[in-house]
């Protein structure tokens, strides 16, 4: 079972699951993330090529102060480290975290990340 997600401040966890094709299913990173304890979940069908992510969009036009951005892994999130960047800049612009280690990497990097530490304002 994945370490509850620490929330920065008071505000919401919300979570983001997303899959690259439609033959694929959310419901496994779904159930992580409920698990992390976020109450609101935006899942999201897109390739990692494919630059339109409205769901995302508007997960980060819709984010307030407080608030912390979950993810199951980075990939799920960010097509680059650039992308990940711009990601947390428009979070921390809006007084959102986001933590610094995903519910689990892949692979594993290191063991027993039991706190997660947020970038944010």
């Amino acid at each position: 079972m994945p370490p509850k997600a620490q929330k920065a401040a008071a505000g919401r966890l919300i979570g983001y699951a997303r899959v690259s094709t439609e033959d694929q299913g959310t419901d496994p990173q779904t159930d992580e993330l409920r698990a992390a304890g976020c109450a609101t979940i935006r899942e999201e069908h897109a390739s990692r090529a494919d630059r339109s992510r409205p769901v995302l969009a508007r997960l980060l036009r819709d984010s307030a102060a407080g608030d912390t951005l979950v993810v199951v892994r980075l990939d799920r999130l960010a097509r680059s480290v650039s992308h990940l960047l711009a990601v947390i800049e428009q979070l921390a612009a809006k007084g959102a975290y986001f933590p610094a280690c995903a519910i689990r990497s892949t692979p594993p990097r290191r063991r027993g990340c039991s706190r997660c530490r947020c970038w944010g304002p």
